[in-house]
């Protein structure tokens, strides 16, 4: 069974939202901290967290950071601010997606599937791994590696980066990507490809500033340039 963690500090939306995930047929954890929700992430851990950015005691935000450090788990950022910063900086740290209090039941299982089936192994067959030395792409095991040496990604830097090692040399848009990546409309704003690419070529390339593995085709969008 599924296990999804809800840490927020408004025991109203706990019980709502275990309610609603319940119904889903998920197993549901909810801590009303940070400090609680991040020992709890540690005892049951979860294959999914909701997490709110205003906590009483640490901000969502660095809960996030903590739990994208210590493994790929996938977080949602629930947020009562229509506040383009705070999701930002929610996804600089490592969220996968934002849902803005108040949601709909529908719309708050619709995101967390989405994100789930991410996770779920591609079945079909594929080549166990792309690229040399510089730059090693280990599909099989979702992995990547500089010179040898393991890149830590997240599961959406992850996501994206093979998007483009299984596509050499495709121009994507923005738009492309967002639904390959994101698997649906992710409200559409494509700065978060943006923001996704720059985070992803500040870990694989030598100088972000000059990329040669994610290039830039003005005007359209992106494409791979190779290892």
């Amino acid at each position: 069974m599924t296990k999804i963690l809800v840490i927020d500090d408004e025991q109203a939306i706990l019980d709502l939202i275990e309610m609603i995930l319940k119904r889903e047929k998920f197993q549901v954890a909810t801590a009303p901290d940070g400090k609680s929700g991040l020992r709890l992430f540690d005892s049951f851990n979860p294959d999914l967290v909701l997490l709110d950015i205003m906590l009483p005691d640490i901000s969502g935000h660095e809960v996030c950071r903590e739990i994208t450090n210590k493994r790929k788990t996938p977080v949602i950022m629930l947020t009562a601010k229509d506040d383009i910063v705070d999701k930002v900086l929610g996804l600089e740290l490592g969220a996968d997606d934002y849902i803005t209090k108040p949601f709909d039941a529908r719309e708050l299982i619709a995101r967390i599937k989405a994100v789930l089936r991410r996770l779920e192994r591609n079945d079909e067959p594929k080549e166990n791994k792309v690229g040399d030395y510089e730059l090693m792409v280990d599909l099989d095991n979702r992995t990547v590696f500089k010179r040898g040496k393991l890149v830590e990604l997240t599961l959406k830097e992850y996501e994206l980066l093979e998007v483009f090692v299984r596509n050499p040399h495709k121009v994507f848009s923005r738009e492309e990507l967002l639904q390959k990546v994101w698997g649906y409309d992710f409200m559409g704003d494509t700065r978060v490809v943006d923001i996704c690419i720059t985070r992803l070529r500040k870990k694989i390339e030598d100088d972000s500033s000059n990329p040669k593995h994610i290039i830039t085709i003005y005007g359209f969008g992106y494409r791979y340039g190779g290892a």
